[in-house]
């Protein structure tokens, strides 16, 4: 998965795009939330609430470089 993000010169970062594995790629309307938390699936870091469509779900960043996803959307 890559994740397109635009990183604020206050240190924000605020995603834009994902991109899955089987190249896919979707639009993020609107990131409806930003905090520090762990995933019910593992995993924690920065999530970001987000909406793709009618469908919101958690992104996660790790700040380790790699994101994740925490359910299917689309």
């Amino acid at each position: 998965m890559t994740v397109n993000a635009e990183h604020k010169p206050d240190g924000s970062c605020l995603p834009k795009t994902i991109r899955m594995a089987d190249e896919e790629e979707f639009e993020i309307d609107k990131v409806l939330q930003v905090r520090k938390a762990a995933s019910d699936v593992g995993g924690r870091g920065i999530r970001y609430t987000i909406r793709i469509g009618h469908s919101e779900t958690h992104l996660f960043d790790e700040q380790n470089g790699r994101w994740f996803v925490e359910a299917k959307f689309g």
